[in-house]
C-alpha cells in the first residue's frame, strides 16, 4: 500500500497571529511525501537531507489518516523538499498535506473526503505535535486548495479563496525562523494592522494587504523593512512571508527582475516562480 503527494510552499498576505485571521497564497515549489503502509506497529518519517530532521509532524499525519480512513495501519512515510525549512514559504504545511495526501493515495481514499476536511487533518496535527501557534489553517489551505485564501485561525473556517495568476520573487536569507518561537504577544500588539489588513483582503486588495503586514510584521519580529522599501515602488505587493525570514513580491515580471538585481545583494538566494493554483495532487 503505497502513496505519493506533492504539495506547494506558499506566501504571506496576512499572518494570524495577531488576531487570528490569516490569509496565504501558494507558489510553484513543492514538497513531495512517499507514505508506505504495513503491519508495522508504528510509523517511521524521514526527511531528504536532514537526517536529524524533526519528522513528528508527518508521522502524526499518516496516523491520524489510517486511524481515520484505515485500520491504524504502522508504515513509513518520507519527505524531499525544495522549500527550504523554517523560512516562512510554509514548509509544514506543504509536508504535512502532502502527507496526508499521499496516505490517502495509499489507501485509495482521496474521494472519500473534501480538500479543506483534508487540510484540517494536517492542521490537527500540526497543533498535536506543536509546531504552530495558531494551527496556520491560513498556509495549510492555501498550499491544499492551491490559489489564495482568507481564513478564520481559531475556528478553522475558509472565509475567501480567489485563483491569482502572480508573478512571484521570493528572497531567503540564510538565518531560519521556526513559527513556534515567534513572540506571539509581540505579535498581538499589531493587531491593529493586522484587522486593517483583515478589511483589505477580505475586499480583494490583496496587494495593499501583503504590504501592510509586512510593514507591521518586520516591526513586529525585528526584521529589517529595506527589502520592502525596495519592492514598494516597482512591486504591487510585498511582504515578510511567515514569521520570516523570507519575503516575497509580486507584480510585473520585468519589475520582479530588476529588484531581484537588488535582494541579489544580500546574503541568501533569490529566485522568480509563480502563484500555483491547483494544490497539493496525488498526480506526481
Amino acid at each position: 500500500m503505497e502513496g505519493q503527494a506533492h504539495a506547494p510552499a506558499a506566501g504571506t498576505v496576512l499572518n494570524a497571529l495577531a488576531n487570528g485571521t490569516g490569509s496565504a497564497f501558494a507558489i510553484d515549489e513543492y514538497t513531495t511525501a512517499t507514505v508506505e503502509l504495513s503491519d508495522a506497529d508504528e510509523v517511521t518519517g524521514t526527511i531528504a537531507g536532514a537526517a536529524d530532521g524533526d519528522t513528528r509532524l508527518i508521522e502524526r499525519c499518516v496516523e491520524l489518516v489510517t486511524e481515520r480512513f484505515g485500520q491504524g495501519q504502522g508504515g513509513t512515510v518520507h519527505t524531499e523538499s525544495d522549500v527550504p525549512m523554517a523560512s516562512g514559504l510554509k514548509s509544514s504545511s506543504a509536508a504535512a498535506n502532502a502527507a496526508v495526501m499521499a496516505t490517502l493515495d495509499a489507501l485509495d481514499s482521496t474521494g472519500a473526503i473534501s480538500r479543506e476536511e483534508a487540510a484540517r487533518i494536517g492542521v490537527t496535527a500540526a497543533r498535536d505535535v506543536g509546531v504552530t501557534v495558531t494551527g496556520a489553517f491560513d498556509d495549510a489551505s492555501a498550499s491544499m486548495l492551491g490559489g489564495l485564501t482568507v481564513t478564520d485561525n481559531t475556528t478553522d473556517e475558509l472565509l475567501a479563496r480567489e485563483r491569482p495568476a502572480w508573478d512571484v520573487l521570493v528572497w531567503t536569507p540564510p538565518e531560519q525562523a521556526f513559527s513556534a518561537d515567534a513572540d506571539v504577544e509581540r505579535c498581538r500588539e499589531v493587531a491593529p494592522m493586522a484587522d486593517l489588513v483583515a478589511d483589505l483582503a477580505l475586499d480583494g486588495q490583496y496587494h495593499q494587504a501583503m504590504t501592510v503586514n509586512g510593514l507591521a510584521f518586520c516591526a513586529a519580529l525585528g526584521f529589517p523593512a529595506d527589502p520592502m522599501v525596495e519592492a514598494m515602488a516597482v512591486t504591487d505587493g510585498v511582504s515578510l512571508s511567515g514569521t520570516g525570514p523570507s519575503f516575497t513580491a509580486v507584480g510585473d515580471r520585468g519589475a520582479l527582475e530588476k529588484l531581484r538585481a537588488e535582494w541579489d545583494s544580500r546574503e541568501g538566494t533569490t529566485w522568480l516562480t509563480r502563484t500555483q493554483t491547483e494544490g497539493t495532487t496525488t498526480d506526481v
